[in-house]
């Protein structure tokens, strides 16, 4: 095949996929199954009154009715009797049952079918929003290395551990499940669950948590949570909230819904005496004119019109990476005027890079620099994996070390080219701040700037430095930009020093910078912003920002930050992506303008289908088509949400030029 037809033929072959998933969705939607049954009986019902079989066709139609209304009847039935709450099943229900007493078998069926598809087509819709919430991320990780009675080790999944299971977490590995140590010293990285970069030592005893890394030798652990407490858990109970908390307009048609059908439960009536006594227009009329009354007035439309739009829209969001806990929070997320930032592992990488490195004049770099490569290549902190890194791009010999000294929360030290070593922090490396070369006094202004600086010392005389920064984002400055272009405010809330957040915060242009935050400090200013601004959204990835999640209208976690900010949280981003914020905002935008394009265009139906009963120019098919054909069309209006959403259509002004990238250096001399 030339490259046109296998182009043309692996088309074909991915629609054929699509449409057999989409075949496999809806087979195991129940409610559909019985619809399409339902829709077939009147199809066969048709054919045999058209051929004078009345009887049978009355069977048929009876048959279709039962099938296609049984479930909706019964979920109304128990809705009304259970909760006390009448709902539109109900004027469906009596409105089939009223034409079919008149003897319009076909329309009481066909009637039952247009409902039951419009429902079926519901349930699909949440049916598809739980299917890509829950394959939202794959869990990890899923194995675990048990250590048994008799010495042997075993892979074991995460699920079957128990509490009080020994397990070996090697090094560089995720530790499986929350434990504590049982042998071994660990230095493990707690990005997940901090927010911070470095990483802290752990002795035996200590707690340690799943998804975080060890990246000291290998260590054995005893497990102390089951796994209905592991991430997998956490998102089945986030679905359940999801599909439980509607928005507020949802929320609201349906406490209208009940009072609406008592109104309709008593103007039908009404209109059926005014028709029978006043317009003389006989009892089979007057009957027949009061079960379209009844249909074309049941708000099965405007029902509709939140519900699936917001299920759309969890879907979208979920296919995209973005967990919404419920209606509310993706109806509100484009109200926010104000928006408040976490700094590290949020508008952060969450890591160092080498920003500044500058040597004495007169040195020879490259022996520096392969000092430094031979005492920092084989540590996994994270600083030394940043030196690490921006050496191995440099021209040098590398040597080895043959005795390196670790002085833990200090630096390293050891002998080459006959001299003694030291790198690390000041306090360790520089012995004489007043002897110092002025260089070095350049340093210690780019750590009032909130870097850090690492020094480096020949036998006690410095002789380099390195600066580090835990750099933004790249998409951070633009995401920054459409925030304030759409008019709301930024803030940035960090529990790092002043001079750091003040560095960060101007980089990326937010209009408002709060440092050395306490998780308590970050709560109180959350309660300040609510005073001033209408709607507060918090963006934020660890245990210290929790609570100010909990306490925002709006709190947004990081999908790579800890499993209690996540539970706390309105909305998860699964990749930590924060670009998915403005995907959120425009998501936000187009579920608002569907879901008022839906109330309006189902009100003016009800309403166009009422006058012309009033005035006899429909019988009841036409008003079941057109009553229960807005329904779906207003179904399927929503399902446009599932569509991808264009942001630029939402932002105020352009965007702003480049994004911020600070991994190069600054200054290298």
């Amino acid at each position: 095949y030339n490259d046109y037809n296998l182009d043309f033929f692996s088309a074909i072959m991915k629609a054929y996929r699509k449409e057999c998933q989409i075949m496999k969705d809806l087979l195991k939607n129940k409610a559909m199954i019985a619809t399409t049954i339902s829709g077939i009986l009147i199809i066969l019902g048709i054919v045999l009154q058209w051929q004078n079989f009345d009887t049978a066709a009355a069977i048929i139609f009876v048959l279709s009715f039962i099938i296609g209304g049984y479930k909706q009847a019964k979920e109304g039935f128990i809705d009304t009797v259970e909760n006390k709450h009448l709902n539109v099943d109900i004027l469906m229900v009596l409105a089939a049952v009223g034409a079919s007493l008149i003897g319009y078998w076909m329309e009481g069926a066909l009637l039952i079918f247009i409902f039951s598809l419009s429902g079926s087509l519901e349930e699909y819709a949440t049916d598809k929003s739980t299917q890509a919430i829950t394959a939202l991320m794959n869990i990890v990780p899923e194995i675990a290395k048990r250590i048994n009675p008799d010495g042997s080790i075993e892979d074991v999944a995460v699920k079957d551990l128990k509490v009080g299971d020994t397990l070996m977490v090697p090094k560089g590995a995720s530790i499986p499940i929350d434990g504590t140590i049982a042998s071994g010293l660990g230095l493990i990285d707690e990005a997940a669950i901090s927010g911070e970069s470095v990483p802290v030592e752990k002795t035996v005893g200590d707690d340690i948590f799943g998804s975080t890394i060890n990246l000291s030798e290998a260590l054995t652990m005893t497990v102390s949570k089951e796994s209905k407490d592991t991430l997998f858990a956490k998102i089945i109970r986030m679905v359940e909230e999801a599909q439980k908390t509607p928005s507020k307009t949802a929320s609201f048609i349906n406490r209208i819904e009940n009072t609406y059908v008592k109104i309709v439960l008593v103007f039908v009536p009404v209109m059926i005496a005014v028709f029978y006594f006043l317009l003389d227009w006989g009892w089979n009329e007057s009957f027949y004119r009061g079960m379209v009354l009844l249909t074309v007035a049941s708000p099965c439309a405007l029902v509709a019109s939140a519900t699936p739009a917001v299920l759309s829209a969890i879907s979208n969001a979920a296919k995209r990476g973005i967990l919404f806990k419920g209606g509310i929070a993706i109806e509100n997320f484009s109200a926010m005027d104000c928006i408040a930032f976490d700094k590290t592992g949020t508008l952060t990488e969450g890591k160092p890079v080498v920003t500044e490195a500058n040597y004495l004049a007169g040195t020879d770099e490259k022996h520096i620099m392969s000092v430094v490569y031979a005492l920092e290549h084989s540590s996994t902190h994270p600083i030394a994996s940043a030196l690490v890194q921006h050496l191995e791009t440099k021209e040098y010999v590398k040597n080895q070390m043959d005795s390196i000294q670790d002085l833990t929360g200090f630096g390293l030290a050891g002998e080459a080219f006959g001299s003694k070593w030291k790198i690390g922090k000041k306090t360790f490396v520089v012995t004489d701040e007043l002897n110092e070369p002025s260089f070095v006094k350049e340093a210690f202004a780019l750590q009032n700037e909130g870097k850090t600086v690492i020094y480096v010392s020949q036998d006690d005389k410095v002789v380099a430095y390195y600066a580090l920064l835990d750099t933004p984002k790249s998409e951070a400055k633009d995401m920054i930009a459409f925030f304030k272009a759409n008019g709301v405010h930024t803030i940035m809330i960090t529990g790092d020093n002043e001079a750091t957040g003040q560095t960060i915060g101007k980089q990326l242009g937010v209009d408002e910078i709060r440092a050395n935050c306490l998780p308590e400090d970050k709560t109180t200013i959350l309660k300040e912003l609510q005073a001033k601004y209408k709607l507060v959204g918090m963006v934020g990835d660890g245990v210290n920002d929790a609570p100010a999640l909990a306490n925002a209208d709006i709190g947004i976690a990081m999908g790579e930050g800890t499993d209690i900010a996540m539970e706390t949280a309105d909305v998860v981003l699964m990749k930590s992506e924060l670009d998915k914020l403005e995907y959120c905002y425009g998501l936000s935008k187009k579920l608002k303008k569907i879901t008022m394009q839906n109330i309006i265009f189902s009100i003016t139906v009800i309403l166009i289908l009422i006058l012309s009963n009033l005035f006899q120019l429909i019988n009841l098919p036409l008003g079941v088509v057109g009553h229960e054909g807005s329904t779906i069309l207003v179904i399927l209006n929503s399902l446009r949400l599932l569509a991808n959403i264009p942001t630029h259509h939402f932002q105020g002004t352009a965007k702003s030029n480049g994004t911020t990238s600070n991994t190069g250096l600054a200054h290298e001399k």
